[in-house]
This record gives C-alpha cells, structure tokens and sequence, in this order.
C-alpha cells in the first residue's frame, strides 16, 4: 500500500476521471429511474408545473426516444469507465504492483456497480419527481445531441430483429369470453364476483360507447377567456373540477386548468397553469379517447361535431368513473342527482339528458340504438317532437308514455315515463 501511495502519477489522474464518469453514470441511471417511475397523474400535473417540469414531461412525450438516449450515453459512460480502469490497472502491473492492480480493479468494479447503479435508481425511486425536474434540462440536451443518429439505431435495431428473431410475433389480444371465464374462475364470494363481472363489463363497453353519451354538453362548464382572474368564479368550483379557456377571437378551446390538483391559487395569472386540450370527434369510442388522453398526458378532451363546432368536453375523470363506478352516469356527475327516480310502481321521473343507454339498464330492458342514433332522452324527444319539448308534450317509446312534466332553461328538462295504457 505504501508503494501505492508513493507513486500517485500511476493511478490518481486515472481515478480522477473514473470519479467523473461514475458521475455521469450515476446521472443517467438516475434519470431513467426519476422520470419512468412517474406516474400518469404526476406526469399531467407537470406539464402545467414550472418549466422544468414542463421539460420532464415533455421528454416522456416520447418514451422510447428518451430510453435509447439514455442507454446510449450510459453505455458510453460505462465502456469508458472500465476503459481508464484497465490503463490504470496496466500501469500499475507494469510497476509491479501486482496487489494493488488487483484491488483497484475490483474496486472499480463494484464502485461502479454501488455508486453509478445502485444508489443513485433507489434515490430516485424515492424522489422522482424532484429529480426528474432537476435532471429533465441537461437530460433534454443529451437527448438532442443523439437524435441524428436514431434513425441509425433504429435501423440496426429493426435488422437485428429480423435476423435473430424472424418469428417474434405480437401476442393475441385477450378476447371479452376469455377476461369473463377468468372472472367466474375466481374464487371470491358471488358478490364479488358479481362486482368484478360489472367493471369489467363497464372496461369493455369503452371500446362501443362513442363519446358524446359520457360528454359533458356545452353550458354544463365554465369557459373564460384569458386573462382569468380568482375573483371570476366568484367562490364557486367548476362542475368537474377544470376552468376551460377560449382562445380570443375565437370559439375554440386553448386550455384546461385542473383545479382539483392546487393547494392554493393565484389572485390572477390562472392561465398560465394551463394544460393542453386535444380534440375528438362526437363520435369516437372512449376506449380511444381515453388511450389518447393517456398518451398526450392530458385531462381533457373537446369534443367536436361533423361542423367542426366545439359541443361538450370530456375529462379524464368522467371516463375513469365509466369504467370503474358499478353504476356509471353522466347526470349523476353533471347534476349531482339522482338521474333516474321511480315515483310509483313502473312510473319513473327521468332528466332529459339521461342518455338512453342507462335508461334501458335501469328499466330492465335492451339497448337497442335505433337508425336516428339517438342519445339522450332529449334528444329523442326532439326528434319524434320536432321541436324543443314543452310541459305537456308526450311522446311513445318502446311500449312506454313520455311526458315533459318540467322544462328549465334551454334544453333541460324533465319527463315522466310511464306504461302505455290500454286506451
């Protein structure tokens, strides 16, 4: 050891720069660990958050991007690394310091393992999303030096695949009997059972309900133009809990502020805390807008007409408490009642915007939509009316009487469903 220490020019400009790439390993493993253990909610808060954060998710926008990058300049870092020790380790064998070369090859290795694998990912596990917001702008920079040499890698990657693995096939997606045979094989109590059946059930109607049966219609939110103040919502909160803007000059949604997720608001300046807001036809299936929302890390989405005109917003909230409440319903949500009350036997008060799909659950009978497509309950009325329903219009439905029986503002009423009698 005192030969060791007596000969630094050996090993000490060696071990400096390996201290300096365990560094830089350590900031790369870090990072894949901060920002790919952050969750889908952290994640939509960030994109409003300061601009570092904005930075993290950004990068995350494109996953495997931002993995190839990391593991490329980790993997440079490491060749590297292990590169000095040998010199170091040849030097010192040259010297005749057999031992020494030894140890120090050994503690290169597992100081390397300790000190740029090990500690820094469990750190980060437990503060990612401080690290992320740290690491997300010199990672960012990393990220563009490589970006003319993806195409290479993604080439030498796509060869590789073909030529060792020429058979690797995407597996089958998992049919609806299979996920309900699974269920009914469990050997939970029948009532759980039974509330398992229903979510499931509920997950895969996603994939047929269009999104105007769970939007909320237009009038149903509170949209502002910037700039927005806290003395605009005069001390209320917002029916879904988001403040949407409107971009000046124009009808179209700008942005969406998620109240839900703030400890405390600014006097004025709720715009700049906004997040993105992505489009959507009426008529794509949650399914997809829920994959979309997840994908762009967004709370909301606009729902468009075959016009182009903006009729009702759907958040990310709605479609979770479709998949996951036993007894999903858009009225529920928007009005805070009940959507469906039974006044007598088989007589029932339902609200116009009852979508039809939710009426037939609850009166026991098949949905069946029809050639006119229709949704709610008000809309029907509308079309078999042909004109905004009045207290006392009445109509028939599968073999049922439908009478306004109240009417409060533009649209929003109220019927009586009852059984056709025999006169």
């Amino acid at each position: 050891m005192d030969q060791f220490l007596a000969h630094p020019e050996l090993w000490l400009a060696g071990a400096v720069a390996m201290a300096g790439l365990a560094l830089a390993s350590a900031f790369f493993s870090a990072s894949e660990t901060a920002l790919f253990f952050l969750s889908h909610d952290e994640l939509r808060t960030m994109r409003a958050g300061p601009p570092r954060e904005r930075i993290a998710a950004a990068l995350l926008a494109d996953p495997e991007r931002l993995l190839t990058a990391v593991l490329f300049w980790n993997l440079v870092v490491n060749l590297t690394y292990f590169a000095a020790s040998v010199v170091v380790t040849q030097r010192l064998a040259r010297a005749e310091q057999n031992s020494a070369a030894a140890l120090f090859t050994l503690a290169a290795l597992f100081g390397l393992i300790l000190f740029g694998e090990v500690l820094p990912k469990s750190v980060a596990a437990y503060f990612q999303r401080g690290l992320a917001a740290w690491v997300s702008l010199p990672l960012a920079a990393t990220v563009r030096a490589l970006d003319p040499l993806l195409p290479l890698l993604r080439r030498i990657t796509l060869l590789a695949r073909r030529t060792f693995w020429p058979h690797l096939v995407r597996e089958p997606a998992l049919h609806a009997a299979d996920l309900e045979r699974a269920v009914e094989a469990s050997r939970a109590s029948a009532e759980v059972v039974r509330q398992e059946r229903q979510v499931l059930h509920n997950i895969l109607d996603l994939s047929e309900i269009p999104v105007e049966e769970v939007m909320r219609p237009r009038g149903t939110y509170l949209v502002f133009t910037p700039p927005v103040r806290l003395a605009d919502l005069r001390g209320e909160v917002p029916a879904g809990d988001y403040l949407i803007l409107k971009a000046p000059d124009s009808e179209e949604f700008a942005g969406a502020i998620p109240l839900a997720d703030r400890a405390s608001f600014p006097q004025q300046g709720f715009e700049q805390g906004a997040e993105e807001i992505v489009h959507v036809p009426w008529c794509a299936k949650l399914a997809y807008v829920l994959q979309l929302l997840r994908d762009r890390f967004c709370s909301v989405a606009s729902v468009v007409n075959e016009y182009g005109e903006t009729v009702g917003i759907v958040t990310y909230e709605d479609i979770i408490d479709t998949a996951l409440v036993s007894d999903p319903s858009r009225t529920r949500r928007i009005l805070q009642r009940e959507p469906v009350l039974e006044e007598s036997l088989g007589v029932f008060l339902v609200e116009g915007i009852t979508t039809l799909r939710y009426l037939c659950r609850r009166l026991g009978i098949p949905h069946e939509p029809g050639s006119e497509n229709w949704v709610t309950v008000a809309g029907m009325l509308s079309e078999e009316l042909e004109q905004l329903p009045e207290v006392g219009d009445a109509c028939t439905w599968r073999g049922r009487r439908i009478e306004v029986v109240e009417v409060a503002g533009r649209g929003r009423i109220r019927v009586r469903i009852s059984p056709v009698s025999d006169e």
